[in-house]
């Protein structure tokens, strides 16, 4: 095979694998529209439903949604492992693939659930009084449950650092908010955000699990700037060889802390899960402060923005105490919207320094045709 020939097959796989992808999305959300269809159909047989409240469509849509998500999540991200730039995965440890293709699958999965309820809870308040029959009931199940499969099979099979990043900020905040809009108790934002997860009902249930998965879902991200860093390292743009694992340390470290937030919740042991929520903290803080050292080879303006979520954090915590000017609740959220705001602007500027495999491959064909 001469060198031409080699990088038009190498620029031919691609689109043909992801053609593969789209394929496999469309039967994985014809599945479940049929399976959900046909269960729907027997539940709702017989009588009228309404789109939200009890038994009722909106929560059998949703429910479908989280099992065919889970199902569809974990197969498709499987399957991408094979995909080009995906092959590091299969290096992994078992436990730790395994970790990696459970939370992946789980973040999807929770994100689609909670998007159905919210669909279907607006629904109703908007056709104030409407039920409907089968028909219409298996309908919407089935849809529902349809276009969440495709949507997560595709989302799972091109996962890269930033599109992680997002998921990670939009799972906790869709999550926290559901969870604030369904607590029983309406004055919890006047004691902190951990008094969501003391009551026994459905929202101190999404919330412990939020913080769980949350935390899990951060230990696989680790594993992804890991690869990121190490990539820069070997560029030449970081000037530490160690920056990579001390960087993904750090952040398992902070998933640990966080999923013990959620599974030790306040009214259980105050002690550790205050401790975990403090160390969390203290560990972020950490990694701020360091980065100039750890990152050196960093853009100036990425440590400046760095000293500014310094300053920002710092202040929050003096406006909460000793100035008394807000509550621990609007300093946990200024701190968590920080971390989080912190954590998509590094992986935004590490992507950006990252060399493209288009480029690398662009770089390949030159040569060939130099040849």
């Amino acid at each position: 095979m001469t060198a031409s020939t080699a990088v038009q097959a190498t620029a031919d796989a691609p689109p043909r694998r992801r053609l593969a992808v789209e394929s496999e999305a469309l039967l994985a959300g014809a599945v479940a529209a049929g399976v959900t269809g046909l269960i729907a159909l027997l539940l709702f047989a017989g009588g009228v439903w309404p789109l939200w409240g009890g038994l009722s469509v909106g929560l059998v849509a949703a429910v479908a949604v989280l099992l065919v998500g889970l199902g569809a999540g974990a197969t498709g991200y499987w399957r991408s492992r094979n995909l080009p730039g995906q092959e590091w995965r299969h290096r992994l440890k078992p436990w730790k693939f395994s970790v990696d293709v459970g939370t992946v699958a789980a973040v999807h999965a929770i994100i689609g659930f909670i998007l159905t309820m919210v669909v279907f809870v607006m629904l109703q308040r908007s056709f104030e009084g409407l039920v409907v029959d089968v028909w219409t009931s298996m309908g919407a199940v089935a849809v529902a449950s349809g276009l969440a499969a495709y949507w997560i099979y595709l989302s799972v099979s091109s996962i890269t650092t930033p599109k992680l990043a997002m998921l990670l900020i939009v799972f906790m905040a869709s999550a926290t908010l559901a969870s604030m809009a369904t607590a029983q108790d309406p004055q919890w934002w006047e004691y902190h955000f951990s008094q969501l997860g003391t009551a026994d009902d459905f929202s101190s249930s999404l919330f412990n699990l939020a913080l769980i998965i949350g935390g899990a879902f951060v230990t696989t991200f680790a594993l992804y700037v890991d690869r990121d860093l190490t990539t820069l390292v070997k560029q030449g743009v970081l000037e530490r060889p160690s920056a990579p694992r001390v960087v993904s340390v750090v952040f398992i470290i902070m998933g640990v802390l966080l999923a013990g937030v959620g599974l030790v919740p306040v009214n259980v042991s105050t002690p550790i899960h205050n401790l975990c929520a403090v160390g969390m903290s203290i560990s972020f803080l950490a990694l701020l402060i360091g980065s100039p050292w750890i990152l050196r080879g960093m853009p100036r303006r990425f440590f400046v923005f760095c000293t500014g979520g310094i300053v920002l954090l710092l202040a929050s915590a003096v406006l909460f105490e000793p100035l008394g000017y807000y509550n621990l609740t609007a300093f946990e959220l200024a701190a968590f919207s920080i971390i989080f705001g912190w954590i998509s602007v590094f992986i935004r500027f590490v992507s950006a320094l990252t060399v493209p495999s288009t480029d690398a491959a662009a770089g390949v064909a030159d040569v060939a045709r130099a040849a």
